[in-house]
């Protein structure tokens, strides 16, 4: 069972899952960090040599089987010679 924990209340009864946005937003930044990855032609093991963070974590992380810190993000952008942007939105 769930708790109100669980849940970003909005106004009246709208609610939605905490879980759900996290693995939405998780999900859409890895596929901006592969993307750019592959584009640039490194390898995974390419870009742990460049960030100092072991071949397994950048596997992990582009599955999306690892939670990634901010210092992991603004490393591997940093590698890819980008930078890390984050920002709130309204939702439409």
């Amino acid at each position: 069972m769930r708790n109100s924990m669980d849940y970003i209340y909005l106004s009246g009864d709208q609610k939605i899952l905490i879980e759900v946005e996290q693995k939405n937003t998780r999900q859409f930044v890895i596929e901006q960090y592969v993307q750019c990855r592959k584009t640039q032609g490194i390898t995974q093991a390419e870009l742990a040599r460049r960030t100092g963070i072991p071949r397994s974590n950048i596997t992990r992380f582009e599955s999306g089987n690892y939670n990634p810190s901010l210092e992991l993000l603004v490393r591997i952008a940093a590698a890819l010679g980008m930078s890390l942007q984050m920002r709130l939105t309204e939702k439409e």
